[in-house]
């Protein structure tokens, strides 16, 4: 069940972290909000004193339970959005935010899923994580995740507690030496009747998804979210 998408409210900044290099962890309490799916996104509309405005999409992090919304941006040095998250906002500094938004690439809560992230497409899927960790269902739940290396992987900690796999392409992570993604990597988390969930860079989703199809995955069973330059 998709919910219902609201009109553009406000949001007070109730928490701000840099947990990470290039990135900030938003914590917002937004008024009149409406809960979200896992999965579900945020846009935030920031509007300069001359009237310029500028807007962009953001996954959510928390789960529906959590009274504050969590978003994680990732600071791109061209981006007009990310910068003034980043760099200048602080703890009390109000947004422009409308959602949530998005009704294809969301987790129902009862069926079970694979997901599978890249760098900061983890995003979603740790909303989802949190939410099956809430409910007590993080059995239906199968995660591979992909990064760098493990410091530059946004809620690695969490991750690594649900089970998730962790693939780095730059340092060996365990056992396992650096490398990309592979359909090994995959196979031991097949289920019946999963649906799997993939975000991250174009380059990344379009791998990635190849992979689940070529595992056996019907078309319609991957759902795939991806992350452009503008963080949409």
């Amino acid at each position: 069940m998709t919910s219902p998408v609201t009109s553009w409210t406000t949001a007070t900044i109730a928490g701000l972290k840099r947990p990470l290099p290039r990135s900030v962890q938003l914590r917002l309490d937004v008024a009149d909000r409406v809960d979200h799916l896992p999965g579900q996104h945020y846009v935030l509309r920031l509007t300069a004193p001359d009237g310029y405005v500028a807007q962009r999409s953001y996954s959510v992090a928390s789960a529906p339970s959590d009274p504050l919304l969590e978003l994680f941006v990732e600071r791109l040095e061209d981006g007009e959005v990310s910068t003034y998250l980043a760099d200048v906002a602080e703890p009390g500094d109000q947004l422009e935010v409308r959602g949530p938004i998005g009704g294809w690439f969301a987790w129902d809560g009862e069926t079970p899923a694979l997901l599978v992230g890249g760098g900061t497409g983890v995003v979603p899927l740790v909303a989802m994580v949190r939410h099956a960790v809430a409910t007590d269902r993080l059995d239906l739940l199968r995660v591979a995740v992909s990064a760098r290396t493990l410091a530059e992987l946004p809620y690695a900690d969490e991750l690594v507690a649900a089970g998730a796999v962790v693939v780095l392409t730059r340092e060996q992570h365990g056992i396992r030496p650096a490398a990309r993604l592979t359909a090994m990597d995959l196979v031991p988390l097949w289920e019946p009747g999963q649906t799997a969930f993939v975000c991250g860079s174009t380059g990344f989703a379009e791998s990635a998804s190849q992979l689940l199809v070529g595992l056996g995955f019907a078309p319609g069973a991957v759902r795939v979210e991806r992350f452009g330059p503008s963080g949409t």
